[in-house]
């Protein structure tokens, strides 16, 4: 696995279709594809041909919600267990959060000493069982910090550090 993309948790559309970033308004699937990650344009319902580029997916909680806020410090946490056990036995890589809340949660599961720190895009110091890691924007509709051009520079940054 070359990369193995971390989203916080499945929204309400993405549980009953039974697929990652399902959302109506998530531009996950479009920036992919015109980051150059991917080679043709593919929808939410073609995350199960990820591996044919060498790409993995899956959530830091596995939990089901309407909202991020619905999420506790206990989901993060056992979610960031879980997925550090995932990320030594399936050894990505790299590792791409999906979001500046992913990486959060991370940094508080391993009792970082920068967990407070500003969290910046891109590529971060800190290795994660051996994998590096790029920390993108979270796609989702309902994120409006960032427009779609600077979403779209993020992903591309992955796009040109992956082996």
């Amino acid at each position: 696995m070359r990369v193995l993309f971390v989203g916080i948790n499945p929204g309400l559309r993405s549980a009953a279709t039974g697929h990652h970033f399902a959302g109506y308004s998530n531009r996950f699937w479009k920036l992919l594809y015109e980051s150059g990650l991917v080679p043709e344009p593919i929808t939410y319902e073609d995350d199960d041909r990820l591996p044919e580029w060498g790409y993995g997916i899956t959530n830091i909680v596995p939990r089901a919600t309407a909202g991020i806020d619905e999420l506790t410090r206990e989901d993060y946490r056992a979610g960031a267990r879980a997925l550090l056990r995932k990320i030594a036995r399936h050894r990505p890589e790299r590792v791409a959060a999906v979001g500046v809340t992913v990486w959060r949660a991370l940094m508080v599961a391993l009792d970082d000493p920068d967990r407070n720190a500003p969290v910046r895009l891109g590529w971060q110091k800190r290795l994660l069982r051996g994998a590096r890691v790029c920390v993108l924007p979270n796609p989702s509709g309902r994120n409006a910090t960032l427009s779609y051009a600077e979403m779209l520079r993020a992903f591309r940054q992955l796009r040109d550090e992956r082996s």
